[in-house]
């Protein structure tokens, strides 16, 4: 059963290990991304990004989801795209292809469909041809093929 906050929403506060798998309760995990954060789309890129630099693209989708759920309705769907680009990347570093594969196309076609000035100088046609391009190969040739810097994207331009 998920654990909820006194207003019943869901609300996870399992600790996660570093590809953010739940862990028992009272288990050390790594720091996880609180539900409420609220950042700029700047710093939303920054944190990201060093989370993927990192090597947690688990927690990287927490700070874009985030930011997808509190965004005004202009750029909602960019940032929704962008959470979709980390749970894909999840995917593949956890092993499953066709999730990674799925996730990585549906964030491909989000992202390349965003007009104008991209938020916070996201690189958004380099985001969606490496979603595209990782999502063909994971679907070719499995996530065993993808190294691991592939999984640890350059945001901004």
């Amino acid at each position: 059963m998920r654990d909820r906050d006194p207003t019943g929403r869901a609300r996870n506060a399992r600790p996660r290990d570093v590809l953010g798998r739940p862990l028992p309760h009272g288990a050390q995990g790594v720091p996880t991304i609180p539900d409420d954060l609220d950042l700029t789309p700047d710093e939303t890129v920054t944190e990201a990004q060093r989370l993927f630099d990192e090597g947690m693209p688990f927690h990287a989708h927490e700070v874009l989801e985030a930011a997808w759920k509190t965004a005004g309705p202009e750029s909602r769907e960019l940032w929704r795209a962008l959470a979709q680009y980390g749970a894909g990347l999840t995917h593949a570093q956890r092993g499953n292809s066709r999730g990674a594969a799925s996730l990585l196309e549906r964030a491909g076609d989000g992202i390349a469909r965003w007009i104008g000035e991209p938020p916070a100088g996201l690189d958004v046609r380099g985001l969606q041809q490496h979603a595209f391009t990782l999502a063909e190969r994971i679907a070719r040739e499995g996530v065993e093929s993808v190294p691991e810097s592939d999984l640890r994207p350059t945001l901004r331009a």
